[in-house]
């Protein structure tokens, strides 16, 4: 493993805990039917598969996705927080689906400074709950970059703003509102696209003559939403901070606090239940074959 450090711009830091405890969530929600048309597109590259990871957390996506490709991989695991990449390295997934080695090194830098010229020879992007925290210009520097370096792209769980409850309350679509609105904000300068940031990417490598799949990847929380894996802890550190910021985008709505107590105290009987929309989008050559028909 190793390590290089870059100036970075301002960016959110998110803690260990909450990465985290998402990981299965993340991991059941991934779209795999844009697995098979990766693979086949990966199947020409040069071995070994050199794959970045943007925006890397904890490294849960490595952790997925190594796995479930052949061949000997190596990985860039690239974030702006140091301690987030040490922890991504030393738990990084160490075989390939074959048994096949994979190696990982880290990138202290700031991924909307990527460049076609970082990407020689660099088989795959990938990145996961990204490009929502993204401007319309940084996520067309990123399209532009893969298509000039003929690497293709792998960008899930992007939020859509959409959330649906069991059972409903009527101030679901309200906080749903304020959330998006909450994704979309300023920060230094920047607009970032919040739940607009997947159809601009889409849209980004598709008005460049790539083949572009989407497809609906959603979390599922509340007690028993999984068969093995309780995520009542999840679901209740959620709402913790979904509620929170939702409603500081509507000033003049009231019973926000309410709201917040009757969802947890719902969620500790059992009977809550919730689903979160993200969009999982799979970018390819123009040329490209997927079988799945292309969307952008």
């Amino acid at each position: 493993m190793s390590g290089e450090r870059v100036t970075l711009t301002d960016a959110p830091r998110y803690a260990p805990t909450w990465l985290e405890l998402r990981e299965p969530a993340d991991a059941d929600a991934r779209a795999r039917d844009l697995l098979d048309p990766l693979r086949r597109e990966l199947a020409t590259a040069t071995a070994p598969l050199l794959i970045r990871d943007l925006g890397c957390g904890t490294g849960s996506m490595q952790r997925w996705l190594a796995p479930q490709l052949p061949g000997p991989q190596r990985w860039i695991l690239q974030d702006h927080d140091a301690d987030l990449l040490a922890f991504a390295a030393a738990h990084a997934a160490p075989t390939a689906a074959d048994g096949s080695p994979v190696t990982a090194m880290t990138r202290h830098a700031d991924l909307t400074a990527l460049t076609a010229g970082d990407l020689l020879s660099t088989s795959l992007v990938t990145a996961s709950a990204l490009l929502d925290l993204l401007s319309r210009d940084e996520i067309e520097r990123l399209a532009a970059a893969c298509v000039e370096a003929a690497c293709p792209a792998l960008l899930t769980l992007s939020v859509t703003g959409g959330v649906d409850f069991s059972p409903a309350d009527p101030l679901d679509a309200e906080l749903a509102a304020g959330f998006a609105d909450h994704l979309r904000y300023h920060v230094e300068g920047r607009q970032l696209l919040g739940p607009d940031g997947a159809a601009a990417a889409a849209e980004a490598f598709a008005r460049r003559g790539w083949v572009v799949e989407q497809r609906t990847s959603v979390w599922r929380l509340g007690a028993g939403s999984a068969p093995d894996d309780d995520r009542s802890e999840l679901t209740a550190e959620w709402l913790r901070g979904w509620v929170p910021a939702a409603a500081a985008r509507r000033p003049g709505l009231t019973g926000t606090d309410d709201y917040l107590t009757r969802r947890l105290d719902a969620l500790a009987t059992g009977d809550l239940r919730v689903t979160i929309h993200h969009t999982d989008l799979l970018a390819l050559p123009h040329g490209a074959t997927t079988s799945l028909g292309a969307a952008s």
